[in-house]
């Protein structure tokens, strides 16, 4: 079968059309017809070959949303027909302490949607099936897209690291994850404090449900939040001044990083060790967790700001990205109606 899609030919170059044949479909592989894909920063660090793990031609994308199309030998679920979103991971070992403990995400032999495949830039893409996940009917397809990566990147930290609804929730940056995070902190009953450098950004940042906004240059806002956090996600990718930033914890407080700032995490041990404090990281989310945010999405009515263009306007979509316009994700839609 031949797929049709949009692929970088070479590092950094504008995205082409490009059509290649899928083979056949494997067992335990389900086939999804595309009808959205969100565009991840992710996605521009793989098309320049900034992390040195890409070939070409590359065709991206990892926040997948559509149906099922075709059923693999041995695949009992998902059905035929069912919407199901792929986020960042294709598969996985299934065997690993990891998978079998539920965290397939952390599983040395992972496999990505679009390193070494073709991904969600594209008519057609397919994965495992355990990959494939459910998108609840009251979650719009487009909307659902970029949870399945930004999502579950903001998400799963609040999870696993504990956070409650007694707790003072910080979120650095106000972007495509930080708007997101400020969404599910505030809907996981959290108070929440936007840090951002962009004074500019604290209007917004309260309609997503900011409780407080400090900016973080030039005013020594900072220093007036020491002390006053529980659990800080930092979602820039700018490098930061972290002594600062450990500064705003509260005793016993966290902060996780989740956002590929460049450069060496830099503080003192006595900071960490007076407060008993934290730094920790966190990526993506199992398939369960993945399902997990999904119904803790649709019932709590946590959505991305998106904007959606067609697949053909990829390049529009990279820039806007590239150049920080995107408000707050950009869409792609494949199947166009």
């Amino acid at each position: 079968m031949k797929i049709n899609a949009f692929a970088a030919y070479a590092a950094a170059e504008a995205l082409a059309t490009f059509t290649f044949e899928a083979g056949p479909l494997a067992a335990g592989e389900v086939e999804v017809e595309v009808e959205y894909c969100g565009v991840c920063h992710s996605d521009i660090h793989l098309i320049d070959n900034d992390w040195g793990i890409s070939s070409y031609p590359l065709v991206a994308g990892h926040e997948i949303v559509g149906t099922v199309v075709a059923l693999g030998d041995r695949v009992v679920t998902p059905e035929l027909g069912a919407r199901v979103g792929i986020g960042w991971q294709r598969g996985c070992c299934g065997s690993c302490e990891w998978c079998l403990t539920g965290d397939q995400n952390l599983c040395p032999a992972s496999r990505a949607t679009c390193v070494g495949h073709h991904g969600g830039y594209a008519t057609r893409v397919r994965c495992d099936a355990a990959f494939a996940v459910p998108i609840p009917g009251a979650l719009a397809p487009a909307m659902a897209a970029p949870l399945l990566c930004g999502g579950v990147t903001v998400y799963a930290p609040l999870v696993q690291f504990g956070v409650r609804p007694a707790h003072s929730v910080g979120v650095i940056g106000i972007g495509g994850l930080g708007h997101l995070a400020i969404r599910f902190a505030r809907a996981f009953g959290c108070r929440v404090t936007a840090f951002s450098s962009s004074p500019e950004k604290a209007a917004e940042a309260a309609r997503f449900g900011a409780h407080d906004f400090v900016t973080t240059q030039g005013d020594g806002g900072l220093k007036k939040a020491a002390g006053t956090v529980d659990f800080l996600i930092s979602t820039a990718s700018a490098d930061l001044s972290w002594p600062d930033y450990v500064d705003l914890l509260r005793p016993n407080g966290t902060l996780c990083i989740v956002g590929a700032s460049p450069g060496p995490v830099q503080v003192s041990a006595t900071a960490l060790i007076l407060g008993r404090r934290s730094i920790r990281g966190s990526a993506i989310g199992s398939p369960p967790l993945i399902r997990e945010m999904l119904s803790f999405a649709a019932r709590n009515e946590v959505v991305p700001q998106i904007e959606i263009l067609p697949l053909r306007q990829v390049n529009d979509a990279l820039d806007k990205v590239r150049a920080n316009r995107a408000r707050y994700r950009m869409v792609l839609a494949v199947k166009e109606r």
